[in-house]
C-alpha cells in the first residue's frame, strides 16, 4: 500500500508509487544489517543509492555503491543488499515486471530464519 511504512528486522521500506508493471520503494537499511539473499520470479529491480554505502551481491558478484550509484538486478538473479557502515543506508528501489507483490520472494539465505520452502 502506498505510503505505509513496513518495518523488517534489517530496517524499513515504504511504497512511494505503483502501477501496472512497476513499484517504487524507499528502503532504509540499518547500520550493520542486511536483507536476505533472494530471487524473484516475476520482477527485476533497479537500486539507486541516496545516502550511505551499499555492499550489494548480485549473482555472486560484489558491487559497492554510494550516493548517485545504481545497481540492476535481472529477473531470477540472486541478490542481497548489505549495510556494513555505521549510518543508515537509504536507497530507492524500482521494481519492474508482470507482478510486483511482496510474496514474489524466494529467500536463499536469511539472518532471521525466514527461508522459503
Amino acid at each position: 500500500m502506498i505510503g505505509e511504512l513496513d518495518t523488517r528486522p534489517w530496517g524499513t521500506w515504504q511504497v512511494l508509487d505503483e502501477g501496472d508493471g512497476f513499484k517504487v520503494k524507499r528502503i532504509t537499511v540499518r547500520p550493520q544489517s542486511r536483507l536476505s539473499y533472494q530471487t524473484h520470479e516475476h520482477r527485476a529491480e533497479h537500486w539507486a543509492v541516496v545516502s550511505g554505502k551499499a555492499t550489494c551481491v548480485v549473482d555472486g558478484r560484489v558491487v559497492l555503491a554510494g550516493p548517485g550509484d545504481s545497481v540492476d538486478v535481472a529477473i531470477g538473479q540472486p541478490h542481497r543488499i548489505t549495510n556494513l557502515e555505521d549510518e543508515d543506508l537509504v536507497l530507492i528501489e524500482v521494481q519492474m515486471g508482470r507482478y510486483t507483490g511482496d510474496d514474489d520472494i524466494c529467500r536463499l539465505e536469511d539472518d532471521d530464519g525466514r527461508l522459503s520452502a
